[in-house]
């Protein structure tokens, strides 16, 4: 069994969902040599996530951004963690909610995701800052 492992920095991006299968995929081409195997890829941050969606059509990533503002909202009178700004607890909150980590097989050197699928970086923060992943993929 083979194992690979990189560290990457995205960019800063928009508060938002984001696609980074193409900044993935460009990070670790040695899933080429991988018949069967795993890839997994992680976030070092508790204010941004990922997860696996939609990969056509970017509402569907506008509708995210939209339903999770309205599902955990900036400034609850509740929230005592707010000396980072009105954005942060609910950051934490979302991040928790979608994960620190997405994990995909890896068939024949290519990720094997549904034709409409991808990778997002779900960016929480108005001004979250670059975002370091670890990626690993594993097999034969």
């Amino acid at each position: 069994m083979n194992f690979f492992q990189k560290e990457i920095q995205l960019k800063a991006q928009s508060r938002g969902f984001h696609l980074i299968t193409d900044a993935v995929l460009q990070a670790i081409p040695e899933i080429k040599s991988i018949k069967i195997g795993q890839m997994q890829v992680f976030i070092k941050h508790t204010s941004a996530s990922l997860t696996i969606n939609e990969n056509a059509d970017y509402t569907v990533r506008t509708d995210f951004e939209s339903h999770f503002n309205k599902m955990i909202p900036e400034n609850a009178a509740y929230y005592q963690h707010t000396y980072e700004g009105p954005d942060d607890m609910p950051a934490h909150i979302k991040a928790s909610v979608l994960g620190a980590s997405v994990e995909m097989p890896i068939t024949n050197g290519k990720l094997n995701l549904g034709i409409w699928q991808g990778i997002y970086l779900c960016e929480h923060r108005n001004y979250g800052g670059s975002r370091n992943l670890i990626i690993t993929a594993y097999g034969v």
